[in-house]
């Protein structure tokens, strides 16, 4: 298909590089990395550059009521279910330049490319920001898909706050109020098929020294949240035996959940990344511990198993406090269309790329949309696996291949009535 081929010819990988380090100016920490939290004064700004940048193009932007941003570049068949690629632009506190901004920049990369070649593919496309993938600002994570989605409920995810006291509700309204000219849309509708390009955000494709990922699915993840309620009293006379220390109840819980989740083989992922104790003041016995629970498995049924194991393990372990475990999300391991992944594998073949099947061991916003429609993720390296890290670092080569993968495979799904 030459029309294909003249499309993946105009990818450019110095404008699709620039376009990475122009985002990645917007929230920049010290440390060379990214922060750019769901829904913030900072994504706000890096929204509106996508949509500059989208305008020479034609464009035409839309958002819905979480604040999901799509860019549709129109096919000949407008009434036609479109197809759709896109992340994330949110970020972690200390993130990297490349977590999610690269599948939305290698979208938009790939319309610009289409837009040269004047390829106008018989089904529209569609570039999206998911919002508040990482889940940083707001829990859970991946908001903005599950909803759209239809997985959560709008007007309890609109009253989730953050820990200022700040709700998705206001902050969305903020989003809103600065895209006044940004058409607005319902939650969901029909989709094609869609497929997220991201970095792999861990060691393997380095290792196995290949470019490209063909993602066969995503490992199941369940989260939880945990509150001890203990009672404050003085650090100097309150007899220990009679105290509610809700930080020593919380450490023997967390003891006997690493216990719980120990994996000679590494497979079971057990991580506590977010810690709060109150007052916080060191000579009061704390009264009061929140803490996370992430617990990742690729399969579902050990995921199942360890998982409803939790509440019970941090009642019998929470000594003379109370405790109260909330879980936030249960998704169960998944793997993408063999339908999918032929046409990606197809693409990469043609350009002659090193290429791999491997599993996501990280969660996307393709999980959501695997329910929707047929998924399917393509892979890039990251230096060393690191993510989550402002040391996160990638190959402009390495991003241009994949992009290139992207363009031969959404120009093909496209282009089918």
């Amino acid at each position: 298909m030459p029309l294909l081929e003249n499309v993946i010819n105009e990818i450019s990988q110095e404008r699709l590089w620039s376009r990475h380090l122009q985002l990645a100016e917007i929230g920049a920490t010290p440390g060379g990395g990214v922060n750019r939290q769901a829904l913030s004064r900072e994504e706000i700004s890096a929204r509106q550059l996508l949509v500059q940048w989208g305008s020479p193009l034609g464009l035409v932007p839309y958002s819905d009521d979480i604040g999901n941003l799509f860019l549709r570049y129109p096919g000949k068949d407008a009434d036609a279910a479109p197809v759709v690629t896109g992340s994330h632009i949110d970020t972690q506190p200390t993130g990297g330049r490349f977590d999610g901004s690269f599948g939305v920049l290698a979208g938009l990369e790939m319309l610009e490319a289409m837009h040269a070649a004047q390829f106008k593919p018989e089904r529209s496309i569609e570039i999206v920001a998911w919002t508040n993938e990482e889940g940083s600002r707001f829990a859970p994570g991946m908001m903005g898909s599950a909803l759209f989605r239809g997985q959560r409920d709008l007007e309890s995810t609109l009253q989730v706050e953050d820990l200022a006291g700040i709700s998705v509700r206001e902050s969305v309204a903020a989003v809103r109020a600065a895209e006044p000219d940004i058409a607005s849309r319902s939650l969901g509708f029909p989709i094609a098929a869609y497929v997220e390009a991201h970095i792999e955000q861990g060691p393997i494709l380095e290792m196995q020294r290949k470019i490209i990922g063909v993602v066969s699915g995503i490992q199941g993840k369940r989260v939880f949240r945990v509150t001890v309620e203990g009672e404050e009293n003085h650090a100097g006379t309150s007899p220990r035996a009679l105290r509610k220390d809700a930080l020593v109840a919380s450490v023997d819980i967390l003891s006997a959940l690493h216990a719980l989740t120990h994996d000679p083989d590494d497979t079971v992922k057990f991580t506590v990344g977010f810690l709060e104790v109150s007052p916080n003041a060191p000579s009061v016995v704390p009264s009061l511990v929140h803490f996370s629970i992430d617990l990742r498995h690729p399969d579902t049924e050990i995921l199942s198993s360890l998982g409803d194991a939790i509440p019970a393990l941090c009642e019998e372990h929470r000594g003379p406090c109370n405790v109260q475990i909330k879980e936030l999300s249960n998704d169960p391991s998944l793997e993408f269309p063999a339908a999918i992944r032929d046409v990606i594998r197809d693409v990469v073949v043609g350009l002659d790329i090193a290429h791999m099947e491997l599993p996501s061991a990280a969660g996307h916003d393709a999980r959501h949309l695997h329910y929707v429609c047929p998924t399917g993720m393509i892979f890039v390296p990251c230096a060393g696996g690191i993510s989550h890290n402002e040391a996160e670092s990638c190959k402009a080569e390495d991003l241009f291949n994949g992009a290139q993968v992207l363009a031969g495979t959404i120009a093909r799904l496209a282009d089918q009535a």
